[in-house]
């Protein structure tokens, strides 16, 4: 079997594989990157180690003897759809949703403003971004949506430097964050704090910051009576906690913004502005502006407003929905899909397990008893085209040093390599 990509829902669908099978079953999981472990290494705050802790698990299940792990190959470009399903007998696709939703609003191309994909994959040092993409050169940022992305990069830009220095955070990265110029920070929900999409956990951790004040205006965290569930109620109450606050003057502020709407980045050369629209539930539950804006002075906007998928060479794929279609996982025949790619970016890391076995379990039925393919011969076929795969050793040999960089600079248990010169360095001197 093969599996595409080896994030969360990757590496568990090669576990179900594995696990669930009643005949043994190889897996190759193959990733365009050389790295394993997709978001939880490239998405997950540095400062999360409990959430980053995931990998842990994950990297048992590439340690099983069934399961092996090919980085650096790219489908589309080093493989086709076809190459594969002439190889396995079955491929399951699990790229996940790896770029951020647009806001459609003028101004969004202005420099300055960003997704926070791009921000997020810049502190946490992935391959596809210049370790020198940012500088944080502007005294106000605002960052749109409140999910636990716009948390994290709430957190990221709020923390100084010194509290970033024992996690995994590229040295470049945390370099720049500690020559960060930002002052105050703006995050901004279109509805109210009883919509927010942040968990309380990951809530209470901004109120606990120890370099920003944490603000919120007593009108925009006023909620309409209503019996809200235990997670949505506790969110209500840390904002309504943080409303009745008063700052105490530390480095930094932290302004969280309810009904507020993005309606315009302004700005000629670079971000100057983004004016707000203030906005209300209208009876039959959609947002509608009120004719009231306000400006903030921001040089810098950060969107946060939802990931997305992108389609794969060859793979069925709906605009619409930004997903592949699927029947509890089936695509075609012998083709599946699993995790944000199969129902979107929905759910917690461990939703993926879950997902992934149902995957799975309509695989292994639809193959029982039939014709197989085998497995075998994708080696040779990417000798033949001048590519030469990641292993799981070589990727070891990635994070050993990493920990011996994090060593040099007296840094926690390890530091990124950034790019894809220095990991294949770490290997192949």
């Amino acid at each position: 079997m093969a599996v595409i990509g080896s994030g969360p829902a990757g590496i568990y669908t090669a576990e179900a594989l594995v696990k669930q099978s009643s005949e043994p079953v190889a897996v190759d999981v193959i990733e365009r990157l050389p790295t394993p472990y997709g978001l939880v290494r490239y998405g997950v705050a540095p400062d999360h180690t409990s959430i980053k802790s995931i990998a842990n698990y994950l990297r048992k299940v590439l340690e099983l003897p069934e399961v092996r792990f090919l980085g650096g190959v790219t489908l589309g470009r080093d493989v086709s759809v076809e190459d594969l399903l002439g190889l396995y007998d079955a491929v399951v696709y699990c790229t996940g949703a790896m770029v951020d939703r647009r806001l459609g609003i003028p101004g969004e191309d202005l420099p300055g403003s960003v997704a926070a994909t791009d921000f997020v994959n810049w502190y946490c040092g992935h391959p596809d971004v210049d370790p020198g993409r940012f500088t944080l050169d502007t005294s106000e940022v605002a960052v749109i949506g409140v999910g636990n992305v716009a948390v994290d990069v709430v957190r990221m830009l709020a923390k100084a430097a010194d509290e970033l220095r024992p996690t995994d955070v590229p040295h470049e990265a945390l370099q720049r964050l500690g020559e960060s110029e930002v002052k105050a920070i703006h995050m901004v929900g279109r509805r109210g704090p009883e919509h927010a999409k942040f968990t309380l956990k990951e809530l209470r951790e901004l109120g606990e910051l120890a370099n920003a004040d944490v603000c919120v205006r007593p009108d925009e965290a006023a909620v309409l009576g209503g019996d809200f569930p235990r997670q949505v109620q506790g969110n209500i109450n840390v904002v309504r906690e943080w409303a009745a606050r008063e700052p105490v003057g530390r480095p930094r502020r932290l302004d969280v913004r309810f009904w507020l709407r993005p309606v315009e980045i302004l700005g000629t050369e670079r971000v100057e502005g983004l004016k707000l629209e203030r906005t209300r539930l209208a009876e039959d539950g959609r947002v509608v502006g009120t004719g009231q804006f306000e400006t903030l002075p921001v040089g810098m906007v950060l969107r946060s407003v939802g990931y997305q998928s992108v389609p794969l060479p060859g793979v069925p794929f709906s605009e619409k929905t930004m997903t592949v279609p699927n029947e509890a996982g089936r695509v075609r025949d012998r083709e599946y899909v699993a995790g944000w790619l199969k129902r979107g970016p929905t759910g917690v890391i461990g939703t993926n397990k879950s997902d992934a076995a149902e995957t799975v379990r309509t695989l292994l039925a639809d193959l029982a008893g039939g014709a197989r393919v085998g497995s075998g011969g994708l080696d040779t076929l990417l000798a033949e085209r001048g590519v030469r795969p990641v292993g799981y050793d070589d990727w070891l040999a990635i994070e050993a040093a990493e920990a011996e960089l994090a060593r040099s600079l007296d840094r926690g248990e390890r530091v990124k390599l950034v790019g894809l010169e220095a990991m294949l360095r770490a290997f192949r001197p």
